[in-house]
C-alpha cells in the first residue's frame, strides 16, 4: 500500500465530499424525517455515492483511451473544473438543491452531485490513472474519506445545531481552499505534460 497516494485520495474526497458544508443542506432534504429514516437516507446516499466514485476510478481510464483523451488534457480539464468548485465554495456560490415531492433525495441531489460530484468523479479517474501500481491505495482512500463523511452526514442534525450556519460556511470556506490548492496542483501537472 502507498501512504501518499491513500492520503492524497483520501483528503481529496473528503474535501469534495464537504461533510460539514453539506451537513445543513442534508437537514433540510430530511425534514420531517423520523430519526430512523433520516439515517437510511444518508446510508443510502453514502453507498450510492461510494459505488459510483469506485465505478470511475477502474471504468475511468478504459473510458479515456475510447475516447482518444490524453492524461494531460484530463489533468488540466479536472483542475480547471476543481478550481471552479473551490471558488464558489470560497464565494458561498454553491446553491441550496431544489426539494421536489416524489423524488428519492438519497440519490439526487444528496449522492449525486452532493457527495461524489463531477469533481470528485473526475478527481477519482485522475488519481487511478496515476497510481497503476496502487489501486488498492485508491480504493483504500475513497472508502476510508466516505466512511468518514457517512459518519459525519449522520450527524447532521447535531453538527448543524453546534456549529450553527456561520461555522458550516468557515468549514466550507477552509475546505475550499484546500480544493483550490488541489486544483491548481493537478492543473499544473496537466499543462506540464502537454507542453513540456
Amino acid at each position: 500500500m502507498n501512504v501518499s497516494v491513500f492520503v492524497q485520495t483520501f483528503v481529496a474526497v473528503f474535501v469534495l465530499a464537504d461533510a460539514l458544508g453539506n451537513a445543513p443542506i442534508v437537514v433540510v432534504l430530511t425534514k420531517g424525517m423520523e430519526q430512523v429514516q433520516r439515517n437510511q437516507v444518508v446510508d443510502r446516499a453514502a453507498l450510492v455515492a461510494t459505488s459510483v466514485m469506485l465505478g470511475f476510478a477502474f471504468l475511468g481510464r478504459p473510458l479515456l483511451g475510447y475516447l482518444h483523451i490524453s492524461m494531460g488534457a484530463l489533468r488540466v480539464a479536472g483542475g480547471l473544473l476543481l478550481l471552479l468548485i473551490a471558488l464558489e465554495m470560497l464565494q458561498g456560490g454553491l446553491d441550496t438543491p431544489v426539494i421536489e415531492a416524489d423524488r428519492d433525495v438519497a440519490i439526487a441531489p444528496l449522492a449525486l452531485p452532493l457527495l461524489a460530484g463531477p469533481g470528485t468523479l473526475t478527481t477519482v479517474m485522475l488519481l487511478m490513472a496515476e497510481s497503476p501500481n496502487a489501486h488498492l491505495s485508491v480504493v483504500l482512500g475513497i472508502v476510508g474519506a466516505m466512511l468518514v463523511t457517512w459518519l459525519i452526514v449522520r450527524q447532521a442534525s447535531r453538527i448543524e445545531r453546534w456549529i450553527g450556519a456561520e461555522g458550516a460556511i468557515i468549514a466550507t470556506k477552509l475546505l475550499g481552499f484546500l480544493l483550490a490548492a488541489l486544483a491548481v496542483q493537478i492543473g499544473s501537472e496537466g499543462i506540464k505534460e502537454l507542453f513540456f
